[in-house]
C-alpha cells in the first residue's frame, strides 16, 4: 500500500490532467488514473504474497460486480480501495486514504487504512487490537472516545445516500448533537473515530472496500457499530446503513435522537 501510494498516487496529486479524471455513476463518483494504477499495484502485490486469494478492488468490481460474491465464501479474500476520497484527491485536497481489509471465510480479520500524505497507517487484527504505525515503525494503541450523551457527541453523518424519508429525519435531527461534518473520505473519518477524536459515524451504501477496514478498526479500538436496526454488519451486506458509537448504550441513545421510530 505504501509502495503504491509513493509510486502511483502522490506523483499525481495536484498534477492531474483533465483527461485523467472521469465520472463513473455520477459527478460525486470519480475515478482517476491514480486509482486504477494503485489498485493494480496493490492487487498484484497481494496475489504474490497470497497465491489463490480472492482480491476484490473497487475499480475491478465496478466493471464486474460478480466479484463481490467471492468475499463471502473464499478461504482468504482482500478488499482494496486504492484511493478513498477520490473527489478530494482530484480537487487537490490532502484528505484521502488507501484501504485494505482481509477476510477469512467471510469474517473480517485484518485492516489497514494508510494515509499517503503523512505516510502512516492505522491497522487492526481481529482479537488483537488496533494501532497507529508511524513511518519509523513506532506504534500507538488506538481507543475510541469515552461514551457521552448525544448532545455532547461529534461525528460524521453521510446523510446524502439515505432514503428520502430517513434522510430528512436525520438532517433535521443533527442539530441535537454537538457537531457534525462530512469529509468526503471514509478513510479519514474512520481514522478519527478509531483514535477517539470523534464519537460517531453514520453511513448508508455499504460497499465493502469503503467500510470493512473501518469497521474492524473501530471494533478493535473498543467501539460499537451495527446496522440501523441493530443487526451486525456482514461483508455480504450492501444496504441497511451503519451507525457507530463508543459503546452500545451510547449507540442506542444516538439512534433514538437521529431516527426516533423511523427505523
Amino acid at each position: 500500500m505504501r509502495a503504491a501510494a509513493r509510486s502511483e498516487i502522490m506523483p499525481h496529486f495536484r498534477r492531474l490532467d483533465t483527461d485523467a479524471v472521469r465520472a463513473k455513476t455520477g459527478p460525486c463518483d470519480l475515478v482517476t488514473v491514480a486509482d486504477e494504477a494503485a489498485e493494480t499495484v496493490i492487487s498484484e502485490g497481494l496475489r504474490r504474497l497470497h497465491p489463490g486469494a480472492a482480491v476484490v478492488g473497487e475499480e475491478a468490481a465496478s466493471a464486474d460486480r460478480s466479484l463481490l460474491e467471492r468475499l463471502v465464501d473464499a478461504d482468504l479474500a482482500f478488499t482494496v480501495d486504492p484511493i478513498d476520497g477520490t473527489s478530494n484527491f482530484a480537487a487537490g485536497v490532502p484528505m484521502f486514504g488507501v484501504m485494505v481489509s482481509a477476510l477469512v471465510r467471510g469474517e473480517v480479520v485484518g485492516a489497514v487504512i494508510h494515509d499517503p500524505v503523512c505516510d502512516d497507517a492505522m491497522m487492526a487484527l481481529r482479537g488483537e487490537g488496533a494501532w497507529l504505525e508511524r513511518p519509523d515503525g513506532d506504534r500507538v494503541d488506538l481507543r475510541v472516545a469515552p461514551p457521552v450523551s448525544p448532545d455532547a457527541m461529534t461525528g460524521n453523518a453521510s446523510w446524502r445516500h439515505l432514503p428520502p424519508t430517513l434522510r430528512d429525519r436525520v438532517a433535521l435531527s443533527l442539530p441535537r448533537v454537538l457537531a457534525s461534518w462530512d469529509y468526503r473520505c471514509a478513510a479519514h473519518e474512520y481514522r478519527m473515530l478509531a483514535s477517539g477524536h470523534c464519537h460517531f459515524l453514520l453511513f448508508n451504501g455499504l460497499m465493502p472496500w469503503d467500510h470493512l477496514p473501518g469497521w474492524l478498526l473501530h471494533s478493535e479500538a473498543g467501539g460499537y457499530g451495527a446496522h440501523f436496526d441493530g443487526s451486525p454488519f456482514r461483508p455480504g451486506t450492501l444496504d441497511g446503513g451503519l451507525l457507530y458509537a463508543p459503546d452500545r448504550d451510547s449507540w442506542l441513545a444516538l439512534r433514538e435522537v437521529l431516527f426516533g421510530d423511523a427505523v
